[in-house]
């Protein structure tokens, strides 16, 4: 298990599952997709719509695109490029 990142601060939270250990199963307030007070991460930090997260519970750290704003890929091009 990692330590937790020194960039992990509770005033910064994401609301994203946690790939590795998926202790939101079995919560009614994520199951209902609602901010869950036990089931958050930390948001370390964040490149455009590209976030960087660590889970609590199990101190996993991964990389989570979110599809908002500047998103990392770029936008599919028509015929001619346009």
């Amino acid at each position: 298990m990692l330590p937790l990142d020194p960039e992990a601060d509770i005033g910064r939270r994401a609301w994203v599952t946690c790939p590795n250990c998926r202790d939101h199963l079995g919560c009614p307030t994520c199951e209902e997709r609602r901010r869950c007070t036990d089931h958050w991460r930390y948001l370390l930090s964040n490149t455009g719509s590209l976030i960087h997260l660590q889970c609590p519970s199990c101190t996993h750290v991964w990389d989570h695109e979110t599809g908002f704003g500047a998103t990392r890929g770029g936008r599919p091009r028509g015929p001619g490029g346009r």
